[in-house]
């Protein structure tokens, strides 16, 4: 069989793959160009358009009004308590599997899969069937007093159900490319498990676990057919942003619609720019970064 060295010449067909015409490359550039500005920049511009059309003070009153506050400081107050348990819940999934082999491990990861195939509707419904008045637990919950459904509990459970792969998602797969050959020479050389994880574990992930916080953070935030579901929409009570900017819409209060629309729009810019700042210390030389820590 003939094989090409490194002085054999490449068959006359053959190209590189970066060598198309200008014309190509121009024509991919406006192609992305304008299917950015249709679906990204005008949509942004219409939300801060309709925010401040009316001028400062009337944005302002509308993201000061009581329900308005109300709603913002749920939608943080629930990313405040869903974070947290996704970040704990996704480092130990993905150290269980990708430093441990066990039965069971593929049936583990397809349910930390089971969020993105579920509508979020479904989501709602199936867990108004757990913990409704006429669902599964709902007696139970009744006779105790227990009020989870169309009350905060429920939003805060569906929220973290919606948003549980996203932490885990983006540390198994560096896990798995990492190996674990510094953690068994760790613990040979007498660290404990915690010690193990706090000095060689994390440093390695440490910037995909940023980025999957910032992606939970993100959809946490946004999170509207599963909430719309369970939450009962009681205003001031347990209506999150996405939710009373919808309110605001069907009462034809569009400029206070608008207002809060440009908050949750403002969140996700700075998401944006901190995923941005994340993947750009993350992927700098590393001479550079053996500089930097030198001085």
């Amino acid at each position: 069989m003939k094989t090409l060295t490194a002085t054999s010449t490449l068959p006359a067909r053959w190209h590189a793959p970066t060598t198309e015409s200008p014309a190509i490359r121009w024509l991919l550039t406006f192609i992305a160009l304008v299917f950015l500005a249709i679906f990204l920049v005008l949509p942004l511009a219409v939300v801060l358009y309709g925010a401040f059309e009316q001028g400062l003070r009337v944005w302002w009153d509308a993201i000061t009004e009581p329900d308005a506050v109300a709603a913002i400081q749920l939608s943080l107050f629930v990313v405040a308590i869903v974070v947290p348990i996704n970040f704990v819940f996704g480092v130990a999934a993905a150290w269980a599997i990708t430093k441990f082999e066990f039965r069971g491990k593929a049936i583990l990861i397809s349910f930390i899969d089971m969020p993105f195939a579920i509508s979020p509707v479904v989501v709602g419904l199936i867990f108004i069937i757990l913990f409704g008045t006429q669902g599964w637990l709902g007696p139970w919950l009744a006779a105790h007093e227990l009020r989870i459904i169309f009350a905060v509990p429920a939003i805060i459970f569906v929220v973290a159900f919606g948003t549980l792969p996203f932490i885990a998602r983006e540390l198994i797969p560096l896990m798995q490319q990492q190996g674990k050959d510094e953690e068994e020479a760790s613990l040979s050389l007498g660290a404990n498990g915690w010690k193990t994880f706090w000095y060689v574990t994390l440093p390695n992930i440490k910037w995909g676990l940023i980025y999957g916080v910032i992606l939970c953070n993100a959809r946490a935030l946004g999170e509207f057919g599963a909430v719309a579901m369970v939450s009962g929409r009681i205003r001031g009570e347990t209506n999150t942003m996405p939710l009373h900017i919808e309110v605001l819409y069907n009462e034809y209060l569009f400029t206070a619609a608008f207002a809060v629309s440009s908050l949750l729009t403002g969140l996700a810019l700075i998401t944006l720019a901190i995923k941005g700042i994340v993947e750009w210390l993350d992927t700098r030389p590393y001479s550079l970064i053996a500089k930097e820590n030198k001085t």
